[in-house]
């Protein structure tokens, strides 16, 4: 790794691109301070001194060059080693316009300072020792973070969840290599440290964990993507309908015309702080039109990858009995999706008898899409199959690739290690 990445003084616009009221401009490395101080003055002109300041400071003056004043800003120091890098750096709060924010960053670059590369703070944070490697990954997860749910995921992994578990693994895994040195080095002394049974014990509770936190991943990617929701149903059920009063937009098209959906249509919904993918699909049924038929079979593809499939009825041309045999043609589709039942067009005919006639459903949602009637039980609904209780953000939850591709690895070999002390190896 290159050394001036330790050594030369970064400098960045920390807001987003744009203009707004505020904008923060970042400096860090060994000359942050200086840099900063070189350009920094009272309103007068009058050079303020940063050097002699408390870390935790901040300090109100004028970015000027030479006699030319830029901005009026605070400036925050922070003091190695207690800054989010672990060195020197100073935070330039200025007003928000794009103009003056390249302008402050032209001149820091001017008087020593160099642009950051992307992610470089968050960088030598890890390199100074301020996160470790799981805990930088979680801090894009957070700044990407578009749920009350992932956002919790990735403050508990930034703040340590998942390193606290590694941690506590790791120190498992070095006491069971310990055990096994000690029986291999006093062998030829009939000196034992542990009987196979507590080395199976320990090992069988390390694959326990292990095994919970590759389970994990399947929640932990789809609160950080957005639980998969999938509209199905035959044609004109009103699943397009459904999704547009979902998104509170014209999203897809609406039409009497059977099979106008012939693809998939997705977009994002957010319920109460839990994030949904809702996806609109093509009507089942059989069909010798060659594209809707694609249509139909990405409809069962989609049911299969969702974590909930939302079975759309039409009242007033389903029956119960037919009803019946869809649901038991869908389960093979269903994987672990979980289906919900939901009538819709309940505006066209007495609700009392619709309820009747799908008595043998009692799980069975009642909405009218047109009318937008029971819209929000049903988003309750949604919300209340993937409660936050059942998920326990307690808990450590996996999120990232590489840490469940480690975690599999790791599963593979303790699984080898058990075979062995089975076969008394």
């Amino acid at each position: 790794m290159s050394n001036h990445l330790q050594t030369d003084t970064i400098v960045a616009l920390a807001t987003p691109q744009g203009i707004g009221a505020i904008g923060v401009i970042r400096l860090s490395g060994e000359k942050a301070i200086t840099i900063c101080e070189s350009v920094f003055a009272t309103k007068s002109l009058h050079k303020k001194n940063l050097e002699n300041k408390a870390s935790h400071t901040i300090h109100f003056g004028v970015i000027h060059e030479d006699d030319v004043i830029i901005d009026e800003v605070l400036v925050s120091l922070f003091k190695t080693p207690h800054s989010y890098t672990g060195e020197n750096t100073v935070e330039i709060s200025c007003h928000g316009s794009k103009f003056i924010q390249q302008q402050l960053i032209q001149l820091f670059i001017k008087h020593g300072a160099r642009m950051a590369n992307q992610g470089e703070f968050t960088l030598r944070a890890f390199l100074n020792g301020k996160l470790d490697l799981s805990q930088a990954e979680a801090v894009a997860d957070l700044i990407s973070s578009n749920s009350a749910t992932s956002h919790q995921v990735a403050m508990q992994q930034m703040r340590g969840g998942f390193s606290n578990k590694i941690k506590l693994l790791r120190q498992n895994l070095i006491d069971f290599a310990s055990l096994i040195e000690l029986e291999l080095d006093f062998s030829e002394e009939d000196v034992e440290f542990a009987d196979r049974t507590d080395l199976k014990n320990l090992v069988n509770s390390i694959q326990r964990i292990v095994q919970r936190l590759i389970d994990s991943f399947e929640v932990g990617n789809v609160i950080k993507n957005g639980i998969p929701v999938a509209i199905v149903g035959k044609p004109n059920a009103g699943k397009s309908t459904l999704l547009n009063v979902f998104l509170e937009e014209e999203r897809a098209i609406v039409s009497e015309i059977p099979g106008t959906t012939r693809d998939v249509i997705e977009d994002e919904l957010n319920i109460d702080g839990v994030l949904f993918r809702i996806i609109d699909t093509a009507g089942i049924r059989e069909t010798s039109d060659t594209i809707e038929s694609i249509g139909v079979v990405k409809t069962y593809e989609q049911i299969k990858r969702s974590s909930i499939a939302i079975y759309l009825v039409d009242v007033l041309k389903l029956s119960a009995t037919e009803l019946k045999k869809t649901v038991e043609e869908l389960k093979p589709h269903l994987n672990k999706s979980q289906l919900v039942l939901v009538a819709n067009k309940i505006d066209k005919e007495s609700i009392d008898h619709i309820k009747q006639c799908f008595s043998e459903f009692p799980e069975m949602l009642y909405i009218s899409a047109k009318e937008r009637i029971g819209i929000d039980e049903l988003k309750k609904h949604l919300v209340k199959l993937f409660d936050n209780q059942t998920i326990n953000i307690t808990e450590t939850i996996v999120t990232n690739v590489r840490h469940v591709e480690a975690l599999r690895h790791t599963n593979e070999a303790l699984l080898k290690v058990l075979e062995g002390l089975n076969n008394n190896v």
